[in-house]
């Protein structure tokens, strides 16, 4: 890994809440506070890539920078390609974190974290997971687990990605983040591929990797960062920022 690029994708477009990225958080707005946590990594130059000159005027008034993308695209990842052409035509990066926009309060250590396994030339494609903690989250479809071969303490090589209670009997339980590095063509021949079978079942996009043959690797982090997807999460995100300040 030598030389990262990360990218922000973010879109208007939701249902639960709406205008999400735009939604003020401690008087500026949610991506710019993302956009803040992905500095703060260190892992490399950060662009939003986004659908709306809004969100792009939100991040370059906070002094980042943003790429507009096509408004039609049926994932963060498609996005996160067409920007890595628009913003690295030349090849120069030859990886690419993808952040997701509605990660607020993401300790900048875990976004570093899913880099990390990217140093083994096997790797294709790397994410991070924390252990289940809370018993109701064993059995709830919306926690999204990840099954895999433990290589070390902090990592792990995943075999599988489910909405069950995996895997069977004794033992931890892994949470899986959904935020990705990629090596460059990685990126590029997964958005290549058709959704496959798994991924339309299971609806985890992730899938479509491993059943192409790629080897995702994953870190173990402490905890789950908060996901915005409800005014009652954003609520969330307000009290633990505020905390962090005070």
């Amino acid at each position: 890994m030598s030389d990262p690029l990360v990218l922000i994708p973010a879109r208007l477009a939701a249902t639960r809440l709406p205008d999400k990225p735009l939604a003020d958080i401690l008087g500026e707005p949610m991506i710019v506070h993302v956009w803040r946590r992905a500095v703060e990594a260190g892992l490399g130059p950060v662009v939003v890539a986004c659908d709306s000159q809004a969100i792009a005027s939100a991040v370059r008034e906070a002094g980042g920078r943003a790429v507009l993308t096509r408004p039609d695209h049926p994932s963060g990842s498609d996005r996160i390609h067409e920007a890595m052409e628009a913003v690295d035509p030349g090849g120069v990066h030859d990886v690419v974190v993808n952040v997701q926009g509605d990660l607020p309060t993401i300790d900048p250590r875990a976004i570093a974290a899913a880099a990390l396994p990217l140093s083994d030339p096997a790797v294709d494609i790397a994410t991070i997971a924390a252990p289940i903690t809370r018993e109701a989250e064993r059995t709830d479809p919306n926690i999204v687990k990840i099954v895999g071969t433990p290589l070390s303490e902090q990592r792990l090589r995943a075999l599988y990605f489910t909405r069950a209670t995996a895997p069977w009997g004794e033992g931890p339980l892994f949470h899986h983040i959904g935020l990705y590095a990629y090596r460059r063509r990685a990126l590029s021949r997964f958005v290549s591929l058709p959704p496959s079978t798994l991924e339309r079942r299971e609806k985890l996009e992730q899938l479509r990797a491993l059943e192409a043959g790629m080897r995702i690797d994953v870190t173990l982090v402490e905890d789950v960062p908060l996901g915005v997807d409800t005014p009652h999460d954003l609520d969330r995100a307000r009290e633990i920022l505020a905390a962090r300040k005070a």
